[in-house]
């Protein structure tokens, strides 16, 4: 009986299955006839339209080749960036990122990373006049970032420094326990994908209120 009832239940989805089929080849069919009667009935403005059609396809293509070379152009530059900055030593790195704080519109930049810097590697003036408080992690790719440092940063960045924006940055990435730590305790995190894309724009991530100037970032 329940293997009767199963073949009746196949036997029902696959006739539906054939009309639903059927009518949408009658509709396709009656869609081509009144194109065909359209055409045959007006031949000039068949061809007007056709016309459109055709140079609206062409603009549309070109836009999106457009588009997808601007697209590769882009993450080429991105990654020349994560390239060159693999290359770098900490103190370059600090250096760099310096620069990189100043074409985004920071004032007052200073790299004071060394020997008793309390986390600070890098101190500048937020537009809204707020201090910025940077931390440079110059890791390898495969070396991530993982919660302790950015609790660590997160003790000193403002009971120490006084920071009103705290940013980890790193040529790597980071672990999910240290971004879930980094989102409860307000620090903003930078990896090589995000560090890289800011240097190409040279707009800081949201959460600083950059406003980006003309100078362009050596390397």
């Amino acid at each position: 009986m329940a293997g009767n009832k199963r073949k009746r239940a196949r036997g029902g989805k696959g006739k539906k299955k054939g009309t639903a089929r059927n009518w949408l080849l009658a509709a396709i069919a009656v869609v081509v006839f009144l194109v065909v009667r359209f055409v045959q009935e007006n031949p000039v403005l068949s061809a007007w339209i056709g016309a459109l059609l055709l140079a609206l396809l062409i603009t549309a293509g070109v836009v999106a080749l457009k588009v997808r070379r601007a697209r590769r152009r882009e993450q080429a530059e991105r990654d020349r960036l994560i390239e060159f900055t693999d290359g770098m030593g900490g103190v370059e790195f600090e250096q760099w990122t310096a620069r990189l704080l100043e074409r985004s519109g920071f004032l007052d930049v200073e790299v004071v990373g060394g020997a008793g810097d309390a986390g600070a590697d890098v101190l500048a003036e937020a537009p809204d006049g707020g201090l910025l408080v940077v931390q440079c992690k110059r890791y390898g790719p495969g070396n991530k970032v993982g919660s302790e440092a950015v609790q660590r940063f997160a003790g000193t960045a403002r009971a120490y420094h006084g920071a009103d924006y705290a940013v980890l940055v790193t040529t790597s990435t980071f672990t999910a326990p240290a971004r879930d730590v980094a989102g409860r305790v307000g620090i903003v995190l930078v990896d090589r994908v995000a560090l890289a894309e800011w240097a190409r724009t040279a707009i800081a991530p949201d959460e600083l209120t950059a406003v980006p100037s003309e100078e362009p970032l050596a390397g």
